[in-house]
């Protein structure tokens, strides 16, 4: 076969793609008249993840797994926006490690707002101007995101879905690495590239601001007082800036967890976490009274972080990661436990337990 009847074949294969894209279009919209019908929300994650399960799992050719999740991710984010115009807050600005974390979530189909701290973005789901909110909650290297944590105490929002996103910093300027006195970037990024910057630029003056993307302007912008930004590759490309250096976090595999928050939790999928707050009475022991709830029936604690509780000195509040979904009878039983030794316990949701 020669490469004109090769291309000749593929041709044809995408006009047959393209009608049953068509054909799936139609069903989807009608999924969507059912579901504002009946009241249901629609963005379902579970059967989002359901649905991808099920196509990797029957995938005998060459498409490996992160591709038919990238090619089905579109797909499903034009069915979306077919379905309704939804709205996803996230931490901005454009271009920022959050707004990437929701395109690989929700694709580019729908609309995107950029808010300028997490607060905001908890309040515009909050009062429904935007469906669903990205928020970081923990890095790999620097671990939990306290604010994220701190607004889930008062907020009535639940988490239905997270997202698992490399982060991959670089070197970017628009002037020779030689030039470079300061480096701007957000604290986070700072942090997981401490390493480098103290073998590469021990002597520049390092200013932490809003988020990467900033970093990147303002390296743009002061170029001529020798800034440089420790920012994404695609914060550098934004703002015209050459990436002097690739790959700059401390570890390979430095990796961000990213929630998505909306106003009800996700379904059982068979693989699933929930996540929870609670507050211990002050008595000898309570702790481990509290944490023996879990061991008791068999549940894998996979995260335990303490806050302040910011209503009364030396009060902390727990957040904690277990494994399976709120509806199983363990988990079930386990949290009726814990809250028999807790002054507070509060569900924050169960959502499907994706990796990268």
């Amino acid at each position: 076969m020669n490469l004109d009847d090769i291309r000749k074949g593929i041709d044809e294969i995408d006009g047959k793609l393209l009608d049953l894209l068509s054909d799936r279009a139609e069903l989807v919209h009608q999924v969507g008249l059912v579901k504002k019908r009946d009241g249901l929300q629609i963005y379902a994650p579970e059967r989002e993840e359901s649905l991808l399960r099920r196509l990797i799992e029957r995938n005998k050719g060459r498409l490996p797994e992160k591709s038919i999740r990238a090619i089905y991710r579109e797909i499903m984010s034009a069915a979306l926006a077919l379905e309704d115009d939804l709205k996803i807050a996230y931490l901005g600005p454009e271009a920022s490690w959050t707004h990437q974390a929701a395109i690989k979530k929700f694709g580019h189909s729908v609309e995107y707002t950029p808010l300028h701290n997490f607060a905001e973005v908890f309040d515009q789901v909050a009062r429904r101007r935007a469906d669903y909110g990205v928020v970081p909650i923990e890095n790999s290297t620097e671990g939990a995101v306290s604010h994220t944590l701190d607004l889930f105490v008062d907020s009535p929002l639940q988490i239905c879905a997270q997202i698992l996103l490399r982060i991959e910093n670089c070197l970017a300027a628009s002037i020779p690495r030689e030039q470079i006195k300061t480096l701007y970037s957000h604290p986070q990024a700072l942090a997981q590239c401490r390493g480098w910057i103290l073998k590469n630029f021990p002597e520049a003056h390092l200013i932490e601001v809003s988020s990467t993307t900033r970093a990147a302007q303002l390296a743009t912008e002061k170029a001529e007082e020798g800034a440089a930004a420790i920012c994404s590759p695609l914060g550098a490309e934004m703002h015209g800036l050459a990436v002097l250096e690739e790959s700059i976090q401390d570890r390979a595999t430095n990796t961000t967890r990213f929630l998505v928050i909306g106003e009800k939790t996700c379904p059982v999928t068979g693989k699933d976490r929930t996540s929870l707050l609670f507050a211990i009475h002050d008595r000898p022991g309570s702790l481990v009274r509290a944490l023996q709830a879990f061991d008791q029936f068999h549940i894998n604690m996979s995260k335990i972080e303490s806050r302040p509780s910011k209503r009364k000195d030396w009060e902390y509040i727990f957040y904690v990661d277990l494994s399976g979904h709120c509806d199983d009878p363990e988990v079930r039983n386990g949290i009726e436990e814990l809250e028999k030794h807790c002054s507070m316990v509060k569900l924050l949701g169960s959502y499907p337990d994706v990796g990268e």
